[in-house]
């Protein structure tokens, strides 16, 4: 114990040094971490409990603050609260910094209707007809989605958590497939499911602590340039699960799964977002997680490992519920690299860690990749999806060139095909869709050696299992 306590005395020195503001904490049990957490608030620190175990704590900490439960023992690890960041496009902010500098007048042009939590709209009555905007949508005839829907279209009862910078729940393609917390009634200002979250009818906002997840996207080229979203998670959402044959814009590789949305990135997020955002969507029936964001390494100015984010993803795969994550954008060895993408790159059996690959079948050019740290490929490079405002495209800006490329867009379409997949077989485990799903990828050769199956997502093969 007396050694324990001298280690995370020296853990605590170190990341106070350079966090000081910001931590989470691990109590052992059978410490109660909102007991813990009042403990914080008594010493002047805002504190939260995140799980049964970890605390956020935001404040002046110091380590006398902590020395009491250090010496108790019922400290078990104290960390950074990690920022974390949705993948990078490989070409957008290049081709802005070009344009901007020859356009200076441009960069505070608007691009966007900026509005922020729109009301929810009640569910549509939905049609039916071909989606007229499909022939656009390379990637989902690429991994051979007409004839996966002939074997079976799927149903409604999976729900994919889209964890992300929220979704445009207003958006035509989305709305009727978002997720619906029947057990809450809306807008009554009660929590009627005791969740602990008031009126969330399709998610909740973990950035700004709302019940309306909306995808605010970015009003300006400069705001963009600067680190704004330009709308990532509603782009992702719809390579999950747009409505598929309704006569309306496109198909999501799971036309008829239910879209959970969870807001916690805006120009950034945090490993303390991250954690109540995969915790609600376990806790609410959610058996798919699409996780298009991370960071190169745990930290790249420190070698502590995130291990709260961790825990997080086990308690997910405690629960049987799949964690699909894209590879990153960074041309890295996931194997061997200290700047490996995570949570990617993490060891969990319930990840699936994708690469991204492009129209001719080749890796494309950005993706991270690694022979057994990255599981399959999947369509990633030009993909057209659902944008904000009610709109589709395969260019986040179609006057700069600069297109909807990363392991971002390619991450959703596994996580349909999981979702379209575990529809039809609710009987299996994360563990046997996981392995129908990397059983099936068609070889390519720019996969070999590149992979841990060599290949690529082909849900036909998959729905034939």
């Amino acid at each position: 114990m007396k050694a324990l306590t001298i280690a995370l005395v020296a853990s605590l020195t170190l990341v106070s040094q350079a966090f000081a503001a910001d931590l989470l904490i691990k109590v052992a049990q059978p410490v109660y971490t909102k007991q813990a957490a009042h403990y914080f608030s008594s010493q002047g620190l805002k504190s939260e409990a995140l799980t049964e175990q970890w605390i956020h704590v935001e404040g002046n900490t110091t380590q006398a603050q902590l020395q009491g439960f250090l010496e108790s023992g019922s400290i078990l690890k104290v960390q950074k609260n990690f920022i974390i960041k949705t993948m990078k496009n490989p070409t957008l902010h290049t081709a802005l910094q070009k344009y901007l500098a020859d356009h200076p007048d441009q960069v505070n042009a608007p691009l966007a209707d900026a509005r922020d939590n729109p009301a929810i709209p009640n569910a549509p009555t939905v049609g039916s007809g071909a989606d007229p905007l499909f022939a656009k949508q390379w990637g989902m005839s690429d991994i051979g989605l007409q004839n996966a829907l002939k074997i079976n279209p799927g149903s409604n009862n999976i729900i994919v958590a889209v964890i992300d910078t929220g979704v445009d729940y207003t958006h035509e393609d989305l709305l009727p497939n978002m997720w619906r917390n029947t057990k809450e009634i809306p807008d009554n200002g009660i929590d009627d499911d005791n969740n602990g979250y008031v009126d969330d009818i399709v998610g909740w906002d973990f950035l700004d602590n709302d019940n309306k997840p909306y995808d605010l996207a970015a009003a300006s080229l400069g705001d963009i340039l600067n680190g704004g979203n330009p709308g990532h998670g509603t782009h992702c959402a719809g390579n999950v699960a747009a409505r598929g044959n309704n006569g309306i814009g496109i198909s999501g590789v799971a036309p008829n799964a239910q879209i959970m949305a969870l807001r916690f990135i805006g120009e950034q997020g945090t490993t303390a977002a991250a954690i109540k955002s995969i915790r609600y969507a376990v806790d609410n029936g959610a058996k798919v997680l699409s996780n298009s964001w991370g960071s190169e390494g745990e930290d790249s100015a420190d070698a502590d490992e995130n291990q709260a984010l961790r825990d997080a993803i086990q308690y997910a795969q405690d629960h049987d519920v799949l964690f699909v994550a894209a590879a990153g954008n960074s041309t890295i060895n996931n194997d061997t690299s200290d700047k490996r993408g995570y949570p990617a790159s993490y060891d969990h059996a319930n990840i699936i860690s994708v690469a991204a690959v492009d129209v001719q079948n080749k890796i494309a050019s950005f993706s991270n990749y690694g022979a057994t740290t990255v599981d399959i490929g999947a369509p990633g490079v030009k993909v057209f999806s659902t944008t904000v405002g009610g709109k589709y495209s395969d260019s986040v800006i179609p006057m700069l060139g600069a297109n909807w490329d990363g392991t971002s867009m390619a991450c959703p379409h596994v996580a349909g095909a999981a979702a379209l997949y575990w529809s039809a077989h609710p009987e299996k485990t994360y563990a046997q869709v996981k392995a129908a799903i990397l059983a099936s990828a068609i070889s390519i050769p720019s996969l070999q050696g590149k992979t841990l199956t060599g290949g690529k997502l082909n849900v036909e093969k998959l729905m034939q299992q």
